[in-house]
């Protein structure tokens, strides 16, 4: 179990929604579950999901432990890019989830590393080695953690904001600028529980584009993340009128055909938790993304 608190500071409106806005990996149905249960206070007295958050609310619960996952390791190939004593640098398929969950208790890329080697323990049984996580239709690059103190080391790097990570993403429209910066804050969607969006209140959220060539009726862009947010660039990039192509969730339903968006996690730079050696590490673009350039009519490359 994990306890969880949040001082409200300037959030107003429904105790399930404030809380479910704030946190990424709950939904305002299990917080509305905490709240039913008695698991989850408002300056220590128990609230109805209904009540209205005030400035200086202190809100606590205590998150129950999930419904354990049979996860087995599995023979599953992976393309490692870097590996040594504390971590691993995995360039993952389109396709392919992170992690097991409910309906995805197999064939993921914590089953295929559980087969490789031993993970560190910090996220539990269901998320083992797992620092972060890019979408299962987004392709790149991601880092592991073979041990807790690597873990530990890695955590703290995206915390502070000291690692690089760029993508390229191909996106609907011609930009007129090369490059540019978007701020502004994420959050749930509050029309669609499946979706983030950029909400009052929600979460800082910083993303760096540059133009690398323009297409008719196309753009793309090498993209890099200031934060790390639930579907950052994804959100981002459909906020300023150029969502991802081939994004089901977030793109308009004509667009390119294939089986998810175009957004590959292309430059990956960490610290090695041991040695301190800055590392850099690099994935070209998939077969699949480099077919659908190809079929695309260019204007001109930025050369700058």
């Amino acid at each position: 179990m994990s306890e969880e608190t949040l001082v409200i500071t300037d959030q107003t409106g429904r105790l399930d929604k404030v809380v479910a806005d704030a946190f990424d990996d709950y939904t305002r149905t299990q917080v509305t579950g905490w709240i039913n249960d008695g698991i989850l206070t408002v300056n220590g007295a128990v609230k109805k999901a209904k009540y209205s958050v005030k400035p200086n609310d202190e809100i606590k619960f205590t998150v129950p432990e999930a419904v354990e996952i049979d996860l087995q390791p599995e023979d599953i190939p992976l393309d490692i890019v870097y590996e040594d004593d504390d971590l691993l640098v995995v360039n993952k398929p389109q396709g392919m989830v992170v992690h097991p969950a409910l309906g995805h208790e197999s064939g993921t890329l914590v089953n295929a590393l559980m087969f490789h080697t031993p993970l560190s323990t910090i996220n539990g049984v269901v998320r083992p080695g797992i620092v972060h996580r890019i979408d299962k239709d987004t392709s790149g690059l991601l880092m592991v953690a073979k041990n807790d103190k690597a873990h530990e080391s890695l955590s703290a790097q995206l915390k502070d904001k000291k690692n690089l990570r760029q993508y390229y993403a191909l996106v609907h429209g011609e930009f007129v600028e090369n490059e540019g910066t978007i701020k502004a804050p994420l959050g749930r969607s509050s029309a669609d529980r499946k979706k983030q969006a950029v909400v009052a209140g929600g979460r800082d959220a910083v993303t760096h584009f540059k133009v690398v060539k323009r297409f008719v009726g196309y753009t793309l862009l090498q993209v890099t993340l200031e934060t790390g947010r639930t579907h950052q660039i994804r959100v981002h990039m459909a906020y300023i009128g150029h969502p991802v192509a081939g994004d089901p969730l977030y793109g308009p339903k004509k667009t390119l055909p294939g089986n998810g968006q175009y957004l590959h996690a292309a430059t990956l730079g960490l610290t090695q938790p041991t040695t301190g050696e800055d590392m850099t590490f690099e994935a070209p673009l998939p077969d699949y993304f480099t077919a659908m350039l190809d079929q695309l009519d260019p204007y001109a490359e930025i050369t700058d």
